[in-house]
Formats: structure tokens, C-alpha cells, sequence
């Protein structure tokens, strides 16, 4: 009963770091940029999540609105971070993005406080027997929205002429703009579909603690970035399978080494040691 408990706790945390990561894989597939500021987006999702939720009392109404917002945001930070540097060196944009973050996190800490924001009235606390263990109805509602999410990202990836323009853009640029596709149209598009994901953790984050607070995106967004390299940098399939290890490992780890190295450090030391074993990350592409 221990070993499932561990198991079914790793995969809640790793369909969380799942929803954060494939919007990092989308911008890093298409730009090469590792989008540091993919943090603020997160928490930026937390706090727009919350405070519509506050005034509404619908979760309903507060997760698609709060993903719309935070994905027209992620667009404008392409438009006036981004796009004026594509043709500088990569190191030009990852300096940028972080200091785009610590520009968000402060004016965070100046609009809403500093010490965070609660729910009112949480939504989904209630405990849901499943095999014999008992799980919140939000880290169940997480995991499912993780699947449903995922499954239609793939299903537009494959079936539909945007996913295969993003793929052919991806893939092969020049002749993808042969073919009469437009890139910019599909990079916005990358950045509005990743930063609404990321609006999307934020706010299951915030309701399994009952807290967002400027800082809440560090750990999680800097543990995705970490979860891109180890899947293979560009690689959704492999950032997916990397994002459940990790969170098995996690779940795994604080029983067996919690004594010596917390759940964030056991997370970073595995990443090490396999990067360690295979620098380019364990699912990347030939």
C-alpha cells in the first residue's frame, strides 16, 4: 500500500511539473530560448486565477478566463522581449527572460503584497478514496485536466494543419515559410498555448497550498527547466516521461533520503547524476 501511495503521489506531482514543462518545450523547440520567464507566467496564472475565483465563486468561469489572460500576456512578452533579439546570440534572450521574471515577481510584490493571497472559500479541499488512499479532489482534478490537456495538445500536433505547421516550423523553418506558413503566426501561437498551460499549473498549485505568492514560481518553473534538459531539449514526448520520473523519484526519495536531502534537492541530484551519465538528456533526437 506504500509503494502505490508513493506512486500515485509522484505522478500527481508529475503531471504538475508536465503542464508546466511542455510550454517551455513548445518555446525552446521553436526559438532555442530557455524562457525563464515562463515563472512569472505561472504566477501570474495563481493570482489571476484567485482573484476571479474570489469575486465569482467558479472555478469554471476562473481557470479558462485566467488561461486567456495569462496566454495573451505570454504573447506580448514574445512580441517586446523576444522577438527584437532572435537575431542576437541565444545567451542575449536567457538574460532577458531572467531579468523578465525578477521584473515580474517584484511588481507582483508591489501590486498584490508580499505576503500572498488566500482562497476564501478553497474549492475541491475534499478527500476522495481511490484504492484505499486518500486524495484530495484537486490534486485528482490536476492529473485529469494533465491527460485531457496533453491528449488534445497531441491530437491538434497531429490531425490538424495548425499542429503540422508547427511541427513543419519547428523542424525545418525555411522551407516550413516555403510552403506559405507564416512563423510568427505559429511562434504567437507556441507562446499563447505554453503560457496558458502555465497559467493552468499556477492555479492548481495555489489551490493544493491555498496560497500564491510573488515567488511561488521559482522552484516549480527553474524544476521544469531542469525536466526539458533531462527529456531532451525540444522533445514533448520525452519532457512528459521526464516530468513523471521526476515525480516518482521525488515521491520515492523523501522516504528513503528525506533524511538527508529535501524533495527539491533529490529532484536536482537525479538530474545531475543522469545528465552525468547522458549529457544530452535522456529521450533526445538524433
Amino acid at each position: 500500500m506504500l509503494y502505490l501511495e508513493l506512486l500515485l503521489q509522484g505522478l500527481i506531482q508529475g503531471s504538475m511539473y508536465a503542464i508546466i514543462a511542455v510550454g517551455l518545450t513548445l518555446v525552446y523547440g521553436l526559438l532555442r530560448i530557455l524562457h525563464v520567464a515562463h515563472a512569472g507566467l505561472f504566477a501570474l496564472g495563481g493570482y489571476v486565477g484567485l482573484l476571479i475565483f474570489n469575486e465569482t465563486g467558479s472555478l469554471i468561469l476562473a481557470m479558462p478566463l485566467a488561461a486567456a489572460l495569462v496566454g495573451l500576456v505570454g504573447m506580448a512578452v514574445y512580441r517586446l522581449c523576444y522577438q527584437p533579439i532572435l537575431d542576437r546570440p541565444p545567451y542575449v534572450a536567457l538574460i532577458a527572460s531572467i531579468g523578465l521574471f525578477i521584473a515580474m515577481e517584484e511588481l507582483f510584490r508591489l501590486i498584490f503584497g508580499p505576503y500572498g493571497l488566500t482562497y476564501k472559500n478553497p474549492p475541491l479541499q475534499a478527500y476522495v478514496n481511490l484504492f484505499g488512499i486518500h486524495i484530495r479532489a484537486a490534486e485528482l482534478c490536476m492529473v485529469g485536466a494533465s491527460i485531457t490537456l496533453l491528449g488534445v495538445l497531441s491530437y491538434l500536433a497531429q490531425n490538424t494543419r495548425i499542429g503540422v505547421a508547427c511541427r513543419a516550423t519547428v523542424e525545418d523553418p525555411e522551407m516550413a515559410a516555403s510552403f506559405g506558413i507564416d512563423a510568427i503566426k505559429v511562434r504567437y501561437l507556441n507562446f499563447f498555448i505554453g503560457s496558458a498551460l502555465a497559467a493552468l499549473a499556477g492555479i492548481f498549485v495555489s489551490l493544493l497550498s491555498n496560497l500564491v505568492e510573488p515567488t511561488m514560481g521559482g522552484v516549480p518553473s527553474y524544476k521544469a527547466l531542469a525536466i526539458i534538459v533531462l527529456g531532451g531539449l525540444g522533445n514533448v514526448k520525452g519532457t512528459l516521461i521526464a516530468s513523471l520520473v521526476i515525480g516518482i523519484v521525488e515521491a520515492f526519495g523523501t522516504i528513503y533520503i528525506g533524511n538527508l536531502l529535501d524533495r527539491d534537492a533529490i529532484a536536482f541530484a537525479f538530474l545531475i547524476i543522469v545528465l552525468m551519465i547522458r549529457p544530452q538528456g535522456l529521450f533526445a533526437e538524433k
